[in-house]
């Protein structure tokens, strides 16, 4: 094989013209673009498995290599599957291990893919068109994005944003419309940061192309929309969960990036304190009861509570979940439902044909109303250890949040055996942070000894940000926020007599919080997350960021 080519290169000439999804499939590569002869003639070099394909394949990647680059010219070699195979991998690997994260998918490439989409398109009338009467049920074949990426500039640019996002592990995107623009901003590490701005015309092209991608009604501009967008990249299966909304502005639009990457769904890595975590592994293996899982949206309760499925999953139980939507593919002997309320499938319509179907524990994906507490309480009645999530500040207001639904105390009492709530604190960055003894007034504050080393992170600006990106000396971990990825903050109540008791009186959620704090020695979330300070995980500021200075 000749030397001129690298994994680098190889890589960017695949981005440019092709897609690497779309290489693999058609055993196609761009080797090198020939450098000896004049720019104006120059030779890309394209390797090919088989020159019997040339007949159906040479012409349109003549056309696609024309179009981007018109002084280009394109020579076939032919080489066997297994060195392109080989070639293809290389540069697949290159992408990550250089951390050149989708360069060309950058602001500019953005804006200019739109652009070109709009230039002679003088109103905001969108040309998109497709079945309205089509359900947002999982296909049985997944698009690949890549490939959809070639079909046009604003399926280009609409990929991009998709791709550069999960790579940068953003969570969710917010397509915002202003006055005369359209912003781009995301939430990395549970924060809003800015992303891009663009003209408003483009900006309702790139919306509408995600709402084309998502399934939804491209001419309805009014109405509030759901939909889910499904794509594999690179063999990885991407998962949007998409809503629309109409303001004063337009039409704005918010995609949440689900995570299905199960590498993390492990208890010893999600609950750092060991106590909580053993304390918790006893809750999970009692053989009946409800479990609950509480937190606001995006504390991470849908991670907790997969990891604490798979370590239930040990071949000898039936385990079933009704979920809205499956975050996360568990596989093993994990059976999941999708909740579709348009056919009536509700979560308690689910639980209660799963009554019929012989299972150990069920997962009932989110309990809103009292339908569904009823019939979760029901399940775990009938012998079953149910787990559920639940939307609530605290483990205690987790409770009384359900007495509030007027479930019977005496159910409450009988049937919950704990609850875990939880938040999510950012992970201070491990290069530029730096250390510091607590001060006088913190140590007073928040009960830390006199002298005791925490962490404080090193955030910039955005002038400073680009001044020592400039001086090519900005953190390669964290870019300049002074955070890297997030920590769990866990607060488990186990309900013993005590609690059933309080329960029982009416108490409150502080009185019943107080009494688990003082005379069961639970660890309120201040007291969780001032434990990840001491061990210089997370800072101060985080902790009051989150959870607030204490009273």
């Amino acid at each position: 094989m000749t030397s001129q080519y690298n994994p680098t290169s190889v890589r960017k000439l695949v981005d440019k013209f092709f897609s690497l999804q779309w290489c693999r499939d058609n055993l196609v590569v761009p080797l090198f673009v020939e450098t000896s002869l004049p720019k104006q003639t120059g030779i890309l070099k394209i390797a090919i498995a088989n020159f019997s394909y040339l007949g159906t394949i040479a012409e349109p990647i003549k056309q696609r290599i024309n179009q981007s680059e018109g002084n280009l010219r394109c020579e076939f070699v032919e080489r066997s599957q297994e060195e392109i195979q080989e070639i293809l991998d290389q540069a697949s690997e290159e992408r990550f291990i250089s951390g050149d994260l989708i360069q060309e998918f950058d602001e500019d490439a953005v804006l200019e893919a739109v652009k070109d989409t709009s230039e002679n398109n003088a109103d905001d009338d969108i040309t998109f068109e497709f079945d309205d009467d089509v359900e947002l049920d999982i296909e049985d074949e997944i698009l690949d994005l890549g490939v959809e990426m070639m079909e046009s500039k604003i399926q280009k640019a609409a990929g991009g944003v998709l791709i550069y996002s999960k790579k940068q592990n953003v969570s969710d995107i917010h397509i915002e419309p202003r006055e005369d623009s359209y912003k781009i901003r995301v939430r990395k590490d549970g924060v809003m940061q800015k992303f891009m701005s663009l003209p408003r015309e483009p900006g309702i092209q790139l919306l509408a192309c995600l709402k084309n991608m998502a399934n939804m009604d491209i001419a309805e501009r009014r109405a509030s929309q759901d939909g889910k967008i499904i794509r594999k990249f690179e063999s990885n299966k991407m998962e949007l969960r998409c809503s629309t909304n109409s303001g004063m502005y337009g039409e704005s639009m918010v995609l949440r990036i689900l995570n299905s990457d199960s590498s993390s769904l492990n208890l010893d890595i999600l609950i750092h304190i060991d106590s909580v975590r053993e304390d918790f592994r006893r809750l999970i293996n009692e053989k009946n009861g409800l479990i609950i899982f509480s937190g606001p949206t995006g504390s991470g309760k849908s991670t907790t509570l997969a990891a604490s499925l798979r370590e239930k999953d040990n071949g000898e139980l039936k385990i079933v979940t009704a979920e809205d939507p499956i975050e996360y593919e568990l596989g093993g002997d994990i059976l999941q439902y999708q909740v579709n309320r348009a056919k009536g499938q509700t979560y308690a319509k689910l639980v209660r044909t799963f009554l019929r179907q012989d299972p150990d524990v069920i997962l009932v994906g989110e309990t809103r109303d009292p339908d569904t507490a009823d019939a979760s309480l029901d399940a775990a009645e009938s012998g079953h250890l149910v787990f559920t999530t639940l939307h609530a500040d605290s483990s205690s207001s987790s409770i009384t949040r359900l007495v509030d639904m007027n479930i019977p105390k005496y159910k409450l009492n009988t049937f919950i055996k704990g609850v875990l709530s939880q938040r999510l604190v950012r992970r201070v960055c491990s290069e530029c942070s730096f250390t510091r003894e607590v001060t006088e007034d913190e140590s007073r504050l928040f009960g830390l000894q006199r002298g005791t080393a925490i962490r404080c992170a090193s955030s910039l600006s955005a002038e400073e940000k680009q001044k020592k990106k400039n001086e090519n000396s900005l953190c390669t971990k964290c870019q300049g926020v002074g955070y890297k990825g997030r920590l769990g903050v866990y607060e488990l109540l186990i309900v013993n007599e005590q609690i059933q008791d309080a329960i029982s009186e009416g108490k409150k959620a502080k009185e019943i919080e107080y009494l688990a704090e003082s005379d069961l020695d639970m660890l309120t979330f201040m007291k969780y997350a001032l434990e990840l300070v001491k061990e210089e995980l997370t800072t101060l500021s985080e902790v009051i960021r989150i959870f607030g200075r204490p009273s």
